[in-house]
């Protein structure tokens, strides 16, 4: 699973029939402090994350498994993320 900030949606006017009803969302990817990394990635909503929440997200198969139908996905929004604590001696800050 992979921390990211949900940072818009995407309107598709044509998908798979296994999508209809699953909404797109736009992910920034973020490490552990909320910095953003990496390239913006599309995810499935199966949780019905909201503009600006923090978020998990999981790639490949493990993506599908979380809908009900197996969408042709390649990344899936699984949790939201409530906090996140970090140890500063385990971080060596």
């Amino acid at each position: 699973m992979h921390p990211a900030k949900v940072i818009g949606h995407v309107v598709a006017s044509q998908k798979d029939e296994s999508l209809l009803g699953v909404r797109l969302l736009l992910l920034q990817p973020t490490d552990w402090e909320g910095n953003p990394i990496d390239d913006y990635v599309v995810a499935a909503d199966s949780v019905g994350a909201g503009y600006d929440e923090s978020v998990f997200f999981v790639e490949s198969r493990e993506a599908a498994v979380a809908f009900p139908a197996i969408p042709p996905i390649d990344a899936g929004v699984v949790a939201i993320i409530d906090g996140v604590n970090l140890d500063p001696d385990y971080y060596g800050r």
